[in-house]
């Protein structure tokens, strides 16, 4: 029976005088992948940056497999985080060094691994994102936009994380790529058993992979639910979001 992984409840964050999350609460249940979906501005990324104590919100509480990360001690915050993954919207992969080194690095701080079973890692990690082997050797600046997504989701793994945080994971990908992108993520958290959350405004994201999702948007949650649970809510914005004409055309061709 699943549990709840992550609990956010009442969050409050300012910037300054610009109120972002005005009281945002959601849970994230065991082995799912939850959403955050919201137009530009309405807090998706500060959120998760939030729960991947990036940032610290003013007042509330974000409970991780347990923990409340506004008391977290340093210590526990770092035992904490080697539980989950996070792939940036960009990748976030250093320009300086090879697919390899960029993947291996956590293993090689946190572990003490020859280096020939890190190698081995690495390799088992690059496989499993699709690409293939001699991709290794290669630098980022040679690699494509969806290379290099499916680089940085294969460093987000590589510790063997329960938990995975994805930013915008198919944004500036083609349909092709995109589409190809999620069906690796639905199959990774269904092989893996990964709790997976990811902040997206693609909906055809929302239709195909996501079992529960948050929308954001004047600085609270708006609803939160499936996707049939969702579209049944009267607000402007979720109309606006599903019954546009974009959200139309996804319904009649969705899952």
């Amino acid at each position: 029976m699943s549990h709840t992984v992550i609990k956010v409840s009442d969050v409050v964050t300012r910037f300054g005088e610009n109120l972002v999350h005005d009281g945002i609460s959601l849970t994230v249940q065991q082995g799912e992948i939850y959403g955050l979906l919201g137009g530009s501005g309405s807090g998706k990324s500060t959120l998760l940056k939030e729960m991947i104590m990036l940032l610290r919100p003013q007042s509330g509480q974000i409970s991780i497999f347990g923990q409340n990360l506004m008391d977290i001690s340093p210590h526990d915050a770092a035992v904490l985080s080697h539980q989950w993954g996070v792939l940036f919207q960009a990748g976030a992969l250093y320009s300086s060094l090879t697919v390899e080194e960029n993947i291996s690095i956590k293993l090689r701080e946190y572990s003490e691994l020859p280096k020939s079973i890190i190698k081995e890692m690495v390799q088992m990690k690059i496989a499993m994102v699709g690409l293939p082997a001699h991709v290794a050797e290669l630098y980022p600046a040679e690699l494509s936009g969806g290379m290099i997504k499916r680089v940085g989701l294969a460093r987000a793994l590589v510790m063997d994380p329960e938990l995975l945080f994805l930013d915008e994971p198919t944004s500036g990908l083609d349909p092709v790529g995109a589409e190809a992108f999620d069906h690796l993520i639905l199959e990774l958290s269904q092989t893996l058993g990964l709790t997976v959350v990811m902040v997206t405004h693609d909906l055809d994201s929302i239709w195909t992979i996501v079992d529960r999702f948050a929308v954001l948007g004047e600085k609270k949650v708006i609803a939160e639910g499936r996707l049939n649970e969702v579209k049944q809510n009267p607000h402007p914005i979720i109309k606006e979001f599903f019954c546009g004409a974009r959200g139309r055309i996804r319904s009649q061709h969705g899952k």
